[in-house]
């Protein structure tokens, strides 16, 4: 029997501009859970059975790369699980891949149909890696490998940005656009190609998260969850919490173990 749960992991020091931690889940029980908009892009290598889909009535492919996403949805396992997951910063999955973010939007794309990247071969060596610890070594080396000055020089702009938009998530597009020093225009295409969704879309789901995160930390007066997190009044923030969690906020409260993703660091 495999030992049960979540362990996490820093990337290499070069790399935590572009990705926040390492997470690897082991289970051999049937499980299943409600995931909801995290606001960070994900790649997935599943070392034994993939996760089912519900909503698509499909399993995960054994390497997945997981976009932005905007809705809920379920994930189940039906045996011994064994996955890792690189939990990127909201604008560093596009720059590493030296493709645009905007691509996996609401997807979840097998990485082994994507060519020139040397994914096939990383999962296939992670695949037959027995220590946990050297797999985690094998990513960060091929994270290493795809580092470049055009990818950071892509992300200075978008950086500050989403920082701006973590801290006041009501600032508006034509704001965020002087904060990047761009058009209007130029600022959202920017944005959509690293982030991979459009800004207002994306300030969504930050209001959603951060009052994710109030609730997690024991607030439970809706109306002040509400207030500072950037909705404009309750009904705004009960209409956006149920399209990204389906389910109202005092709802999720009673049944459900609140915790946000994108305002935690369990590194």
């Amino acid at each position: 029997m495999i030992q049960e749960g979540f362990t996490f992991y820093r990337p290499h020091e070069a790399l935590r501009e572009y990705v926040r931690f390492y997470w690897v889940f082991r289970s051999g029980r049937a499980m299943s859970a409600l995931t909801f908009p995290t606001g960070c892009p994900q790649i997935i290598f599943h070392r034994r059975k993939p996760l089912y889909i519900p909503e698509s009535d499909t399993f995960q492919s054994r390497l997945t790369i997981s976009g932005q996403v905007n809705f809920p949805s379920h994930l189940s396992a039906t045996g011994e699980t064994e996955m890792i997951v690189v939990v990127f910063k909201p604008y560093g999955l596009g720059p590493l891949l030296n493709i645009p973010a905007s691509l996996f939007y609401n997807q979840e794309v097998s990485g082994d149909g994507i060519d020139g990247l040397g994914l096939r071969e990383l999962d296939e060596r992670i695949s037959g890696c027995e220590d946990v610890i050297d797999c985690i070594k094998l990513i960060d080396n091929w994270l290493l490998s795809r580092l470049t000055k055009q990818a950071y020089g892509q992300t200075q702009r978008i950086q500050a940005v989403v920082q701006r938009m973590l801290t006041a998530p009501k600032a508006t597009v034509k704001d965020l656009a002087a904060i990047a020093c761009l058009g209007k225009k130029q600022f959202e295409r920017s944005f959509r190609s690293l982030v991979g969704i459009n800004p207002k879309e994306y300030a969504s789901i930050v209001r959603f998260q951060k009052a994710l995160a109030m609730m997690q930390s024991g607030e439970s007066v809706l109306s002040q969850v509400a207030y500072a997190s950037g909705y404009s009044d309750q009904s705004h923030f009960i209409r956006e919490f149920r399209r990204f969690s389906g389910q109202t906020p005092a709802t999720l409260l009673k049944t459900t173990s609140v915790h946000s993703d994108l305002f935690s660091n369990p590194v």
